[in-house]
């Protein structure tokens, strides 16, 4: 076997068992919790033992034996999840670790989460286009080539256009899908093709960020460089009013962001690449599930005896 292949299945390895000590340890649950698919369908009939809904009895068949008999259901997960991954040159910054490496950590928890639940995953991987759409299956297989894309797949274009990419996955998901992006969105204004991907299915956004973006040190003169556009500037980081400025100008965009997606009911999960990922996202899913036990949900949720399947 080639030296190449051995480490990229070492790589690929490593991130499985990363990520899946994670999920076993803090996601599972909560994601099979949030994300339970379409609803619930009919399984068998049983006979009626003590602690059963009574609402769940069937009268028809109750009458045919004279003893009572209720319904069971099972929950139809029928989940489709797709993972929108910005792989453009801005995920290629990071301080302490790249945005890209986090973000495909990222990724990978909430592919194994689905898998783990029996739900189908696909995946986007998107610069200024899309780049390569994998469709979405089940299987261990499957995750694998997962996998192994988000860490060796080499972008075309190194500039960011989520609006197109957004329209992109738009036109090809035609299933009722739970979507993710992850990326930094640092971008053109993405919000008019947004709308029209929420109105078909759900949408959660993953923002991603470095503390860099957001606090430059005391360094004196600094040569930076746009990743996407190449563009070069030669900035004086001992200003203390400019680093001031600065950070001001991020905060307010971040800020203005967050408000809009709140405006827009979409969910927006922020996670710094200095900070463990799984905080966030756990503290998200466990608000999801609040959100999803509400009295009134409650009420409809226990009008059946349902009987869980092992997904």
């Amino acid at each position: 076997m080639p030296e190449q292949v051995r480490d990229a299945i070492k790589r690929v390895r490593r991130l499985e068992i990363a990520t899946k000590q994670m999920v076993e340890g803090l996601m599972a649950g909560y994601y099979h919790s949030v994300f339970k698919g379409r609803g619930i369908e009919f399984s068998d009939i049983r006979e009626y033992v003590a602690g059963d809904d009574i609402r769940a009895i069937d009268w028809n068949v109750t009458a045919r034996m004279n003893a009572p008999f209720v319904k069971e259901f099972i929950e139809e997960r029928d989940l489709t999840v797709h993972i929108v991954l910005d792989i453009s040159a801005s995920s290629e910054f990071g301080f302490e670790r790249r945005k890209r490496d986090v973000g495909i950590e990222i990724a990978a928890s909430l592919i194994f989460s689905a898998l783990t639940n029996n739900d189908r995953v696909g995946m986007f991987l998107c610069t200024s286009e899309v780049e390569e759409f994998i469709p979405p299956r089940k299987g261990r297989s499957h995750l694998f080539k997962l996998l192994r894309e988000m860490i060796y797949f080499t972008p075309e274009n190194k500039t960011t256009d989520l609006n197109n990419c957004i329209r992109y996955v738009s036109n090809v998901t035609k299933r009722k899908s739970t979507i993710f992006i992850i990326s930094d969105f640092i971008t053109e204004d993405f919000e008019k093709s947004l709308r029209i991907l929420k109105n078909r299915h759900e949408v959660i956004l993953v923002n991603v960020s470095d503390v860099r973006e957001s606090d430059i040190p005391d360094i004196g003169y600094v040569l930076l460089e746009d990743g996407e556009t190449g563009e070069q500037f030669l900035l004086d980081t001992s200003d203390k009013g400019f680093r001031e400025r600065y950070a001001s100008i991020v905060r307010q965009r971040n800020e203005a962001l967050s408000e809009r997606m709140r405006r827009r009911k979409v969910d927006m999960i922020n996670i710094r690449t200095d900070q463990p990922f799984e905080i966030p996202l756990r503290r998200f899913f466990m608000m999801r599930r609040r959100m999803s036990h509400t009295p009134a949900r409650r009420a409809v949720s226990t009008r059946f005896s349902v009987k869980k399947s092992g997904g």
